[in-house]
């Protein structure tokens, strides 16, 4: 099964394409000027050419640097509390109707990328996400048609500063901190998995330490209704990425709490989708 990425194969360097085929990861060259998202997802969509993958570049995965899957998402939607194991464990029942919150681009890194804990607080927290992309522009979708309007899934890890995040009712505030939200490395097309990402097992560790595992046949809400409600309100554009809540077993919960600390790891985990991995480390300006 096929995955894609968007790399630089030098540090600093232009954004390339790249897919993993087998033990190989090919370079497809170099990303159109401008890394239009409807490119890339048509990319997606129709795999790369025989010719591309005969005559790409093999690289070293260890030395290249990752870039997120998407270069700038127009919309980073979340759902919170989509679990309703991870509700419980803060003293919630899953609600009713999602509780959706919005991130900022500037504060999505990529696979390898330090996460940061900022100056101003040490209550970093982990949260294993499935990520929805959004390949088509749609409005009013169907609980029928919902899931075509699918590019492909990538893991995400929603970094919260708890103590930030409970300073108001919304949940912004904690959730937008410069290089907390981490995603990719890869783009799995939606093609090459169940549909809606349904059945797959889902996991954080922390060091090496299983801290979540569950699976995606658990969310509250499913991806094909997360849609459904979304479109109801707004128009979903090709790069537009919702990241599906997550599981049980987070940080703050846990007595006595466990935060992320500089010099940790955190590695998220989802089948058939990949492995996200992120040092941790401090602001330093």
């Amino acid at each position: 099964m096929p995955k894609f990425a968007r790399i630089a194969t030098q540090p600093g360097g232009p954004a390339h394409w790249a897919v993993q085929q087998g033990d190989d990861l090919i370079d497809l060259g170099l990303a159109p000027s401008g890394e239009d998202p409807a490119a890339w997802l048509a990319l997606l969509a129709g795999g790369a050419s025989a010719a591309a993958l005969a005559g790409g570049a093999r690289l070293d995965a260890s030395s290249v640097q990752w870039l997120t899957p998407v270069p700038r998402p127009g919309k980073v939607i979340c759902l919170g509390l989509n679990y309703a194991a991870h509700a419980a464990e803060g003293g919630n029942a899953a609600p009713e109707y999602p509780a959706f919150f919005m991130r900022g681009a500037t504060s999505l890194i990529a696979h390898e990328a330090p996460l940061v804990r900022p100056r101003v607080s040490d209550k970093l927290d982990f949260e294993a996400e499935l990520a929805v992309v959004v390949g088509q522009r749609a409005r009013h979708l169907t609980e029928a048609n919902a899931l075509q309007a699918v590019a492909g899934y990538a893991c995400f890890n929603d970094g919260t500063l708890r103590d930030y995040q409970r300073r108001t009712p919304q949940w912004t505030i904690g959730k937008n901190f410069d290089g907390t939200g981490a995603f990719g490395p890869w783009l799995v097309p939606a093609a090459d998995l169940p549909p809606g990402a349904s059945g797959l097992k889902i996991e954080s560790r922390l060091n090496g330490r299983v801290m979540q595992s569950d699976n995606t046949s658990h969310m509250v809400v499913s991806v094909a209704h997360a849609l459904v409600l979304l479109s109801e309100v707004l128009t979903l554009e090709p790069g537009d990425v919702i990241a599906m809540g997550t599981p049980a077993g987070v940080g703050y919960a846990r007595k006595p709490p466990v935060w992320m600390q500089p010099g940790d790891r955190i590695e998220i985990e989802i089948d058939g989708v990949g492995l996200l991995s992120n040092p941790i480390a401090q602001e330093t300006n």
